[in-house]
């Protein structure tokens, strides 16, 4: 093929300048117009022909297919020849190597015009063919660094997805590749930054270079608008905070430290952080180590209890009741789909095993009541196998629910804790009895109160600040405050292992 004077857009005439086909091709390299299929469009309209770009596949990549010289292809393709040119039957034919990035041998350009090629047209189909060299090299840079970016990203999911059924083990390996040290740890504090869900990515990014090789940081599954960091050191939350100072419409939670191995607890606390974040004025808030209801209750009493609900798990094999516990924590802290998205499986596969607990209790999931209790007894189940509380002797004798739940200082806990709505004229707790009755279901208890389904949810909005707990989300905060009402006496005790008639919760007591 003939050369070329100059450059792309080089003189061509002193009285000419730059020719309109170089502004023209000149414009697709402009960010918001590279694209490979318009150049090949615009380069057959510009001869008067027919342009088609195919790999060294022979698939096409742009452009319309034409029939080839298998023969010239293969030489082009295989560098021997850089160009070729063939006329027939008043259809004259130009072939040029493109170069691919990656391991792609190249490409080849083909145009087809019934005029023979001049010095513009040739000038036209090399200057276009190395705009797409560039293009393409620049494409597969940017595609292969966006590969990366979200195999990490994926990565970085993994590991959070294994540390939340407190498989620490297998995190550690996995995150050893990358990043080692990361999860050298026994413990860890976990951040949650809520921030405009078209944001996100940014905002990530951001806590990425903050925290460095740090702390995970990780894309909630769950909650477009979220974001996880899981820190393993004491700099990151005042990192995360300054972050949240320069960034108008961010919220950041912080959990206590927990054992890594308590990563969902740890989540669920950073969670509920985010709903004492919003009325603060700094917008950021760290979870309360308070007084919850389980550390006021008798222990040997609670573990006794804890021991004889969850019993008829014990005859399952080792996995698959732990796979069952961890699962239905999870799908209790949260919901059956905020769950699936964080462990990675389908939703249908959390709410079979939660229906597999639920069947093995003999119980209502759909009961607050009944999430509440049986949550208390999972939390205490963690705690035990941490080795936490296990001091004194065992209980002999059967324990009820009310039992634990009769206590003086639960009740004065609980009494103080529901008494804080007291002081609003528009009788929150009132309402708030009455929607924990009916499951949380702002429908069913406006029709109980005689009111609208709105001023039901506005009313338990309301309730949320006043209680430092998040009630309109599943979650252990709702769950200490349904199980106040229930040590008031402001709500019957449910029902549990109503198909074991020896046990002393199977039916209920006031």
């Amino acid at each position: 093929m003939s050369g070329q004077d100059g450059g792309l857009g080089g003189s061509r005439a002193a009285d000419s300048g730059t020719p309109t086909w170089a502004h023209e091709l000149l414009a697709h390299l402009r960010p918001t117009a590279r694209d490979v299929h318009r150049i090949v469009a615009w380069l057959a309209e510009t001869v008067n022909g027919t342009a088609s770009l195919q790999d060294d596949t022979g698939s096409l990549v742009a452009g319309t297919r034409m029939p080839l010289d298998e023969a010239l292809v293969a030489d082009i393709l295989a560098g021997r020849i850089a160009s070729a040119a063939t006329a027939d039957e008043g259809t004259h034919l130009r072939l040029i190597r493109v170069e691919h990035p990656g391991p792609a041998a190249g490409g080849v350009l083909a145009v087809a015009r019934p005029e023979p090629f001049d010095r513009r047209t040739s000038d036209i189909l090399t200057h276009t063919a190395q705009v797409l060299e560039l293009l393409l090299r620049a494409r597969g840079t940017t595609e292969a660094g966006r590969r990366l970016k979200r195999a990490t990203s994926d990565l970085r999911l993994a590991i959070l997805q294994l540390l939340m059924v407190e498989d620490t083990v297998s995190a550690r390996r996995v995150a050893a590749g990358l990043w080692p040290g990361l999860l050298d740890t026994d413990t860890a504090c976990v951040y949650v930054l809520e921030g405009d869900a078209a944001e996100r990515d940014r905002l990530a990014e951001e806590c990425l270079g903050l925290t460095g090789d740090r702390a995970l940081v990780v894309r909630c599954p769950a909650m477009d608008g979220h974001v996880i960091i899981v820190a393993t050191g004491d700099t990151a939350g005042e990192a995360l905070r300054s972050l949240v100072d320069r960034t108008p419409g961010t919220l950041l939670g912080g959990s206590a430290w927990q054992n890594l191995a308590r990563t969902a607890t740890a989540y669920g606390q950073a969670v509920s952080a985010l709903a004492v974040a919003r009325v603060r004025p700094d917008k950021t808030a760290v979870y309360a180590e308070r007084n919850h209801p389980d550390r006021l209750m008798d222990p040997a009493a609670l573990r006794a209890w804890t021991a004889r609900l969850l019993r008829p798990l014990d005859t399952l094999p080792h996995h698959t009741r732990a796979e069952l516990l961890a699962t239905t924590r999870l799908g209790l802290e949260f919901t059956a789909v905020s769950a699936a998205k964080v462990l990675g499986v389908s939703r249908n596969t959390v709410r079979a095993r939660m229906e597999r607990v639920e069947s093995l209790l003999g119980t209502d999931f759909s009961d607050l009541t009944v999430r509440a209790t049986v949550h208390l007894a999972l939390s205490t189940q963690v705690s035990l196998a941490d080795g936490q509380g296990d001091h004194g002797g065992a209980r002999s004798d059967p324990v009820r629910l009310g039992d634990l739940l009769a206590g003086p200082a639960l009740g004065t806990w609980a009494r103080e804790l529901l008494g804080r709505l007291d002081s609003d004229a528009r009788d929150l707790r009132r309402t708030l009895r009455s929607w924990i009755a009916a499951g949380g279901n702002a429908e069913r208890a406006a029709q109980t109160l005689a009111v609208h389904a709105q001023t039901v949810r506005e009313h338990v909005r309301s309730a949320e600040p006043v209680l430092e707990r998040r009630l309109m989300a599943s979650g252990s905060d709702l769950y200490e405050v349904v199980l106040a009402h229930l040590a008031t006496g402001d709500l019957a005790h449910p029902v549990l292992l109503r198909d074991d008639p020896g046990h002393p919760d199977a039916s209920v007591h006031g």
